[in-house]
């Protein structure tokens, strides 16, 4: 099996990507994933939706499984086999912003892992360091704002939303007037950038 990072976004996959997903007989990837590499399926190879997560570590070995951004960034860099790296949103955040990657820590703050999350990025916030927090829609920003703000030190905050889509859109603002996300696909960086 093969776990293949698709990019944050249409235009960032890599040429290594490009070439499995080309060469791939049998693809499993989100709705989402499948839209960025549909120019680069082959005639005849057989594409599914992932309905079923748990069921993917028992894919056949010539199965191509796509992750959104990078596998090994909140995504399915678990699976047994061969990841072919992405670009990730991480990646993009920070050349956009212009913070190098060596400053910022990630952390995952989607699905269940809302308050790990939460507590992990206040930790982090509190030794200085720069966050980057993979987010959903449920995810209250503004608790994460209120609380950072106990923390009595300048803050910077980074919404990005879309990254890599046409509509992509960073706002920025401080922990006195943070920027809010109005949409689905977003992430957060805070800290001192």
């Amino acid at each position: 099996m093969k776990i293949v990072g698709v990019g944050c976004g249409p235009g960032f996959l890599t040429e290594q990507a490009i070439r499995v997903i080309r060469e791939a007989s049998l693809i499993y990837g989100s709705d989402r994933a499948i839209r960025i590499i549909q120019p680069h399926i082959r005639p005849g190879c057989r594409v599914h939706t992932i309905d079923d997560f748990k069921a993917l570590p028992s894919l056949p070995e010539e199965a191509v499984v796509l992750s959104t951004g990078d596998p090994m960034l909140a995504g399915l860099g678990y699976l047994n086999g061969e990841v072919i790296p992405g670009i990730s949103s991480l990646q993009v955040a920070a050349a956009r912003l212009r913070i190098p990657l060596a400053r910022i820590i990630p952390i995952v703050a989607h699905g269940t892992g809302h308050t790990k999350g939460m507590e992990q990025a206040l930790v982090e916030l509190d030794r200085g360091n720069i966050v980057f927090v993979i987010a959903d829609p449920k995810f209250k920003c503004s608790d994460l704002y209120r609380r950072a703000a106990d923390l009595k030190i300048p803050l910077r905050i980074a919404v990005c939303e879309n990254l890599g889509y046409p509509d992509e859109r960073i706002i920025t603002g401080t922990i006195e007037s943070p920027p809010y996300p109005s949409g689905v696909l977003y992430s957060l960086i805070m800290g001192n950038f």
